[in-house]
């Protein structure tokens, strides 16, 4: 999967319609392809910009048709939810576990210590230093350079091919200022078709005949080992689909695959092993079984 990026900014202190906005110049992108039907995992990135600290939110709003189902970043510091009905999921940045644990640390070691004064003055010394870097540990580590999946569920009446709008990306810090934006893309996959005749392994005649299923409608070509078309035909609208060599397969072991093709999206099958004996049928099968027909 190849990601989107969009390099107009917004100008800074610009304000949106819920907010106001402070771009870096580059926007959040994602993109995946899901089949009807099924599960999917869409990644958010692109984001460069300052570290955000905690209580910063990552919002993807979800594509017409579809639902998020859920939230899987397994990092630590960060907590993941789904609104109710999986119109949207967010990302919340909630401090990191290291440096909350070296927090506690650090409390138990001054409680120790607390009866030494040079010992405090000089953990004070060094608190002070921190403070004025401005570096805040827990934030270094943020959004920028990370990938934060999102589960998206498609309905399985959803149209191969097309692509699904209104995916909406937003980043907001801690008090709500939108730190930049962004779009998705998901586009609804086609189905992998299945090539069930011949049987891999199987002796066959020069002019097998080819069978199997994939989405109805998609045009369904047969391939051999050197990407050259054995035969082709379109699936029917109860998902099978059959055809017969034009010419005949040479002698010898090859290999035969089958790719459905639909509004722009494709998809193949798994290759299968074939042994020719070289002898032609007699006469071409092209009897159906209820798919379609060669070309």
């Amino acid at each position: 999967m190849t990601g989107m990026a969009a390099a107009a900014g917004m100008a800074d202190a610009a304000h949106g319609g819920d907010g106001p906005t402070r771009s870096v110049g580059r926007d959040l992108w994602a993109h995946a392809t899901i089949e009807p039907g099924r599960e999917g995992i869409v990644e958010v990135g692109g984001y460069e910009g300052a570290p955000l600290g905690e209580g910063s939110v990552l919002t993807l709003t979800a594509p017409a048709q579809t639902k998020v189902t859920g939230t899987p970043f397994a990092a630590g510091g960060y907590r993941g939810a789904v609104a109710l009905g999986g119109n949207s999921g967010t990302y919340t940045f909630v401090g990191s576990p290291a440096a909350a644990e070296g927090s506690a640390a650090d409390g138990a070691t001054a409680d120790e210590s607390a009866t030494e004064e040079s010992a405090t003055e000089e953990s004070a010394g060094d608190d002070l230093v921190a403070d004025e870097s401005g570096a805040d540990p827990s934030a270094s580590a943020t959004w920028k350079g990370r990938r934060f999946p999102f589960v998206l569920s498609v309905p399985a009446d959803a149209e191969p091919g097309t692509r699904l709008p209104d995916c909406a990306l937003v980043l907001r810090d801690a008090d709500g200022t939108v730190r930049q934006r962004g779009t998705c893309t998901v586009t609804v996959g086609l189905p992998a078709p299945v090539l069930s005749r011949p049987q891999s392994g199987v002796p066959l005649g020069a002019l097998p005949k080819m069978s199997g299923a994939a989405y109805p409608g998609a045009q369904v070509t047969v391939r051999d080992a050197q990407e050259e078309e054995v035969c082709s035909t379109t699936a029917a609208p109860a998902g099978t689909w059959f055809c017969v060599p034009s010419h005949r397969l040479p002698p010898g072991p090859g290999r035969l695959q089958a790719t459905a093709t639909l509004n722009g999206v494709s998809a193949a099958s798994e290759q299968i092993d074939i042994i020719v004996t070289g002898s032609a049928d007699a006469q071409p099968d092209t009897v159906s079984d209820g798919g379609g027909g060669p070309l």
